[in-house]
């Protein structure tokens, strides 16, 4: 069973998610799903290739960000960034549980809300961004 948490109205993480659920996502009314989980981490059947043909199959677009544990970079706020904003309805980014396809959303909105925001939004869903405050406050 998914877990989607709602950070925004427009944004929401969870974390990993099959093919058999993203029917049910497009019925919860999102029309954007971003992948920040590395084909790496993951078995062939729920790797970019499949989930993005099953997503565009229902008429999901489908974003391809992997963020690497440990290893974020700027291109990955970036596209993350540019997928929320080009999203024309909302969005569920996923991950192994949330907490990167949060991270990259607080970053991506670095400047645009208060560190104290963004950090509150994520904790009541569970993710720390604490550590997160310096480049939040940036």
């Amino acid at each position: 069973m998914m877990d989607i948490r709602r950070l925004t109205e427009t944004y929401a993480v969870s974390p990993m998610i099959g093919l058999e659920d993203l029917a049910q996502i497009k019925a919860l009314g999102f029309t954007d799903v971003i992948n920040n989980r590395p084909d790496g981490e993951i078995t062939p059947d729920v790797q970019t290739a499949a989930m993005q043909a099953a997503a565009t199959a229902l008429g999901l677009k489908f974003h391809i960000n992997p963020v690497i544990g440990g290893a974020l970079t700027e291109e990955n706020v970036r596209l993350q960034a540019a997928a929320m904003a080009g999203a024309t309805g909302p969005v569920l980014a996923y991950c192994a549980s949330g907490n990167r396809s949060s991270i990259v959303w607080a970053l991506a909105h670095a400047g645009t809300k208060s560190a104290d925001d963004l950090i509150g939004t994520a904790a009541k869903f569970g993710y720390n961004l604490e550590h997160l405050r310096p480049a939040l406050d940036g």
